[in-house]
C-alpha cells in the first residue's frame, strides 16, 4: 500500500493525511488490534509535522474510528459508537463507519400497545400498532436490541423487507420523511430476558436509548427502544453554542 502524501497538490496536509489513515486502517492487522506507527515515525515517513499528524488523528479519535490510551499508542477503536449530530438510521450509520452489522433476530407482531406507547401516538381504545424487534450486531455476536412501534397512520403491512434501513423504508416506500427525534438515555442492570438477548451476565450495565421519532409535521411515527451491551457500544452527543 502506497502511504505518501503529495506535498505539491492543493489539497491540505491534514485532510491527505486524514484520507491516508482512514485507508490504513482498514488493513487487517489494525482492524484486529495492532497498534498504529507512532507518531515520531509515521510524521517522519509522511514529511509532515507532528502537528498536522495529530489534527488527522484527532478527527478520526473524535468520529470513533480511533482510540488513543496515554502509554499504549494509537488503534482501531472496536468499541461501536453513535453520534445524536445527525440523522441516520443505525444501519446507515454503521454501513458509514465501515462496521458490518449482522441480524440475528428479527420478529414482526400486532400488539395493543402499553400506555407510554398509546399515549405518544394518542391512540385510544384496543387499536392494534405494528411492533419490530430486532437483535442485531457484529458477526461475531449481538450488542443491541431495538423495539419498534409504528404509528397505524403510516400504513405498514408487517410484510415489509426490514432487513432494509428502516427509514429508507418509511421515505421510499410511504413517503413519511423522518424529521425529528427525541431521545431520553439511561442506564439498567441486565435482567434475565435482555442477559440472553445480548449474551450477557444477570445484572452486567446496558445502555437504555428511548427514542421518540416525528414527521416533518411534528407527528409522531415511531416509539423506539434500544438496548445496547455498555461494553460495546459508546453513545456521543455533539452540542454547539449559538453565538
Amino acid at each position: 500500500m502506497n502511504i505518501s502524501i503529495d506535498h505539491k497538490s492543493p489539497i491540505p496536509l491534514h485532510v491527505q493525511t486524514e484520507e491516508l489513515l482512514r485507508k490504513i486502517i482498514k488493513q487487517p492487522q489494525y482492524q484486529k488490534g495492532k497498534n498504529l506507527p507512532n507518531e515520531i515515525d509515521l510524521a517522519k515517513n509522511l514529511n509532515i509535522s507532528r502537528g498536522t499528524l495529530r489534527q488527522a488523528i484527532n478527527k478520526l479519535v473524535y468520529e470513533g474510528l480511533l482510540v488513543r490510551k496515554k502509554g499504549f499508542g494509537t488503534k482501531v477503536n472496536n468499541i461501536v459508537s453513535s453520534k445524536a449530530l445527525s440523522w441516520l438510521s443505525f444501519s446507515q450509520e454503521m454501513a458509514l463507519r465501515g462496521i458490518p452489522i449482522k441480524n440475528f433476530e428479527l420478529s414482526i407482531s400486532w400488539v395493543k400497545p402499553e400506555e407510554i406507547v398509546a399515549n405518544f401516538f394518542d391512540i385510544r381504545g384496543n387499536k392494534k400498532v405494528l411492533k419490530l424487534e430486532r437483535l442485531r450486531g457484529r458477526p461475531e455476536g449481538p450488542f443491541v436490541y431495538f423495539v419498534s412501534y409504528f404509528h397505524p397512520r403510516i400504513g405498514l403491512t408487517g410484510e415489509e423487507d426490514f432487513t432494509r434501513p428502516l427509514y429508507e423504508i418509511l421515505e421510499k416506500d410511504y413517503q413519511i420523511v423522518v424529521s425529528l427525534s427525541k431521545e431520553e438515555i439511561s442506564a439498567k442492570p441486565a435482567d434475565k430476558f435482555l442477559s440472553g438477548k445480548l449474551e450477557l451476565d444477570l445484572g452486567s450495565p446496558v445502555l437504555v436509548r428511548k427514542r421518540f421519532v416525528y414527521d416533518q409535521a411534528e407527528r409522531p411515527i415511531e416509539y423506539n427502544l434500544g438496548f445496547y451491551r455498555a461494553d460495546s457500544f459508546v453513545y456521543t452527543i455533539e452540542s454547539r453554542r449559538e453565538k
